[in-house]
């Protein structure tokens, strides 16, 4: 049960990733009108005032490549039960945890950034269960 739960959260956290990154990365680039998206879910270039960044391609990049694809490795090594998956998984639970609180300190609050910071701790609550940290199992979640 473990291990499906932390599969069902890395493969969600994976997919929003790589979609959220490339619609940042892709309307930096076309314009979020060639995207065709509502004004109302087009992010503020304001946001991105006091960052190191001008427009939303490197973060988009940063959040396709780095969060999603980390992500990605994580659920397909758990999957085919490689010996790298605890390591992967643990560098996709921080890389998320990373993402958020660097977001927060650059943006306003929003219920999303609660959402993920969550899923964050719950890959690496999972993972610490499934490699028997608490709870007295051996490995038996990964193995």
């Amino acid at each position: 049960m473990v291990l499906v739960l932390l599969l069902v959260i890395l493969g969600l956290v994976a997919a929003t990733s790589i979609a959220g990154g490339l619609v940042m990365a892709l309307g930096a680039w076309v314009g979020p009108e060639g995207l065709g998206l509502p004004a109302e879910v087009q992010l503020p270039v304001e946001y991105l005032e006091g960052s190191p960044f001008s427009s939303y391609l490197v973060p988009g990049l940063l959040l396709t490549l780095v969060v999603g694809g980390l992500h990605t490795a994580a659920f397909v090594l758990l999957l085919r039960r490689r010996p790298l998956a605890h390591m992967a998984t643990a560098a996709a639970g921080y890389s998320i945890l990373v993402w958020i609180f660097v977001q927060m300190a650059l943006i306003p609050f929003s219920a999303l950034q609660a959402a993920y910071f969550c899923a964050g701790l719950a890959e690496i609550g999972l993972l610490l269960l499934a490699l028997g940290i608490f709870g007295g199992r051996s490995r038996a979640g990964l193995a």
